[in-house]
């Protein structure tokens, strides 16, 4: 008997595929489909921390940006595109009927179990392979840091691993406080 090897597919095909799913989310890898694992409250009360941080921190400086949340695909190339947990993309008008961002400028993954090694390895390199991206955050709540990857004018990639202070994020211009960026405590 012989295994029956799954359909490769590209980003348009995927993102087609994906709009007629009924349930669940998923990432397109090298041609193949990934299903995303179902969320633990720790991860959703990240992801809600992390969004509401960054629209905070988009109206304090008063930018034309927008932030979004899990759902909005980055496309990396021609065969991967992956779903952060959040993402700011500004000076670009939203058309409200994609499911793609145009030129995403920081996107952020929240840590689970199940991610960290995805999130820490191949989309570091994936999502610096986008142009736009100047910011990669990894949220790792289980360890209450912030993980800030930057890239310089000059292409350089900085890291600085954060449990208190502040992140700055130019482009697009903002800060955003680190305590902001991890969930509430739980009693």
């Amino acid at each position: 008997m012989t295994a029956q090897s799954k359909p490769r597919m590209t980003v348009p095909e995927f993102l087609a595929w994906a709009a007629t799913q009924p349930r669940g989310r998923y990432e397109l890898v090298r041609g193949e489909v990934v299903a995303m694992a179902p969320e633990r409250a720790r991860h959703n009360l990240a992801k809600a921390a992390a969004f509401r941080a960054l629209d905070d921190a988009v109206k304090r400086a008063g930018l034309l940006c927008t932030v979004f949340t899990d759902g909005m695909t980055v496309v990396i190339d021609n065969e991967t595109a992956r779903e952060p947990d959040a993402a700011v993309q500004c000076g670009i008008a939203v058309d409200l009927d994609s499911m793609v961002l145009q030129a995403p400028l920081v996107v952020v993954e929240i840590t689970s179990p199940s991610s960290e090694r995805d999130d820490t390895g191949d989309k570091l390199v994936e999502y610096f392979s986008v142009p736009s991206i100047k910011h990669y955050l990894i949220v790792n709540p289980a360890k209450n840091v912030v993980v800030h990857h930057a890239r310089s004018e000059a292409g350089a990639i900085a890291t600085r691993i954060l449990s208190a202070g502040e992140v700055e994020l130019t482009p697009p211009g903002m800060t955003v406080r680190v305590a902001e960026l991890l969930p509430p405590g739980q009693p």
